[in-house]
């Protein structure tokens, strides 16, 4: 047996011992309902740092199912990848949720709430703007239907 596969039979058989098991990505995408693809993308983010084997496979630990449930509520609280980058290691969570470490962290939360509330003004701006477009159509009878078949395959795009 090559000594590279011994050492790493080693390592699992330590780390099952020690309750620390290891597990690659595939079990950490079935583990978390994440795909692959984004946990590799969450690591060029900087977001999670698994576990190198000299074969290049990822090994990653239970923290990490910990942490891409965290990512994954900063996501839904509309926060991107590199803020949660900056934010993440200074998080924690004692049962209740996710939250700040330390109240210095929350006038970077606050901008980001602004920015969402900016987006969320900025949708309802179009929105209003599409219904006035909406409520603005003619009544059925007094456009000509293959004027407006015309109109709607033209607009389709290829």
């Amino acid at each position: 047996m090559s000594e590279t596969l011994e050492s790493h039979m080693d390592v699992r058989v330590n780390s099952e011992m020690c309750g620390d098991q290891h597990v690659r990505i595939g079990a950490l995408s079935q583990r978390t309902g994440v795909s692959v693809r984004l946990l590799r993308y969450y690591e060029e983010q900087g977001l999670l740092t698994p576990l190198r084997r000299p074969s290049g496979y990822r090994e990653y630990q239970d923290e990490d199912v910990r942490t891409v449930q965290h990512i994954r509520t900063l996501l839904a609280a509309g926060l991107k990848t590199h803020t949660i980058a900056e934010l993440l290691p200074c998080m924690v969570d004692e049962g209740q949720g996710l939250a700040p470490a330390c109240p210095d962290m929350l006038p970077g939360l606050y901008r980001e709430r602004e920015r969402i509330d900016s987006a969320v003004a900025d949708l309802a701006a179009a929105r209003a703007v599409l219904d006035t477009i909406i409520a603005a159509t003619p009544p059925h009878d007094s456009v000509e239907p293959d004027a407006c078949l015309a109109m709607t395959t033209s607009a389709t795009p290829s």
